[in-house]
């Protein structure tokens, strides 16, 4: 069965950064490898609908985000770790929320993905708290 697991999340003051990771295994993910798939992460925060935050394509080499938190936000990867990974810099309370990864098989090379329903597969989630 395929496994994302996040980690990384955490309390921390406005303007301060963390960095989360999500590690892939098991499944689909040992049979057609981490560097089939294009990756992506979303957040939820209380009351309110999950959000795409952040995608990047199979290779790395195309990356996409919200326009809240883009020139904040930095999402890469490492296909030989099977491990997607989101700096998360300047944060702002609003940014609190639950964090999760998300993956696809990706169809084109370079496509990276911003809506919920083109992902197959979720973690769980990471919680991210950020005070004033």
């Amino acid at each position: 069965q395929a496994h994302l697991v996040e980690s990384g999340g955490g309390l921390v003051q406005a303007g301060g950064s963390l960095r989360l990771s999500c590690v892939a295994s098991g499944g689909t993910f040992s049979i057609y490898g981490f560097s089939t798939y294009a990756m992506g992460w979303f957040r939820q925060a209380p009351g309110k609908e999950r959000e795409f935050v952040a995608a990047v394509s199979r290779d790395g080499g195309n990356t996409d985000y919200s326009s809240s938190v883009k020139g904040r936000f930095i999402i890469t990867r490492d296909n030989a770790k099977d491990t997607v990974y989101l700096q998360l810099n300047s944060l702002r309370p609003e940014d609190t929320a639950v964090y999760y990864c998300a993956a696809r098989m990706a169809g084109a090379y370079g496509a990276a993905y911003e809506l919920r329903s083109q992902y197959n597969d979720w973690g769980q989630g990471t919680q991210v708290t950020v005070s004033q």
